[in-house]
C-alpha cells in the first residue's frame, strides 16, 4: 500500500467519528426549544428594602421561543451558601418577561431558572426597621432629653448609635445604647442633656441584616 492510499484511507475512517460530534451540538442546554441560545436576566427594586417591606424581582428570558415558559423563583437566605431552594414560579409573557413579589425577612441571594438556564444571582438587602421618639422636642438647654424607639426584627443586645448632623451635613454619634427584649421587637432608650438645637437620628445593623436607620427628629432649644 502507497503511502498517499495509507492516507485516504485514515481519513474516510475519521469522518464517521466526527458526525456524531455535530449533531450533539444543537443539544445544548441552554437552547430554546424554538431556537437560539437562551439567556435570563433578573434585577429587583427597590433594593435595599426595610424589614418588612416588599421588593419585585423581574428579568427577561432572551432567544426565539421564550413566551409562556415556566420561571423557578430560587433563594438563598443569610448567612448565603447552605443552598438555595426554590419557592415560587411564575409564566413569562409574550416578551419572555417575568415577576415576582417577595418580602425577605433578612438579606437574601435571589437567582431565577428556566429548565437548566440560570440568571446571574441578585442579593437583596433588608435594612432594619430603626423609631425614635423623645420626651421633648424643645427642651431647655442643660435639659434631660429620653431618647427611645424600637427595632425590628428583634436584635436583643446589638449596639444603637445615636448621632447628630453636623454642620456639614454629616451624621456623628454622640451616644450609644443596646436593643433589649420587648414585646414587639426590640426597644432601646437612652437619656442625656441637650445644650443646643440638633437633629438627631438612630442608626444599627448586624451581619444578618443591612444598616437601619430612623426618621430624623430635630431639637429646638428655646432661647
Amino acid at each position: 500500500m502507497t503511502v498517499r492510499n495509507a492516507a485516504l484511507i485514515a481519513g474516510l475512517v475519521a469522518v464517521p467519528v466526527l458526525i456524531p460530534a455535530m449533531a450533539g451540538a444543537d443539544h445544548k442546554p441552554d437552547h430554546n426549544p424554538g431556537g437560539g441560545v437562551a439567556s435570563l436576566s433578573i434585577a429587583a427594586k427597590p433594593n435595599p428594602i426595610v424589614f418588612g417591606g416588599a421588593t419585585v424581582l423581574s428579568g427577561r428570558l432572551a432567544g426565539t421561543g421564550n413566551a409562556g415558559r415556566t420561571v423557578t423563583l430560587r433563594e438563598d437566605p443569610f448567612p448565603f451558601g447552605d443552598g438555595d431552594k426554590a419557592v415560587a414560579t411564575a409564566v413569562t409573557n409574550t416578551l419572555g418577561d417575568y415577576s415576582f413579589t417577595r418580602r425577605p425577612p433578612l438579606n437574601t441571594i435571589f437567582r431565577t431558572a428556566v429548565g437548566n438556564t440560570r440568571s446571574p444571582n441578585v442579593l437583596v438587602n433588608v435594612r432594619i426597621r430603626m423609631s425614635l421618639r423623645v420626651s421633648d422636642s424643645t427642651p431647655r438647654v442643660g435639659q434631660r432629653v429620653r431618647f427611645k424607639g424600637r427595632a425590628c426584627p428583634t436584635h436583643n443586645g446589638l449596639v444603637v448609635a445615636i448621632q447628630r448632623r453636623s454642620s456639614t451635613g454629616r451624621y456623628r454619634t454622640v451616644r450609644r445604647t443596646t436593643l433589649k427584649p420587648a414585646t414587639t421587637c426590640s426597644a432601646y432608650s437612652r437619656t442625656f442633656r441637650i445644650y443646643r438645637d440638633g437633629r438627631y437620628r438612630v442608626t444599627a445593623d448586624d451581619a444578618d441584616h443591612a444598616r437601619g436607620y430612623s426618621r430624623s427628629r430635630v431639637l429646638d432649644t428655646p432661647r
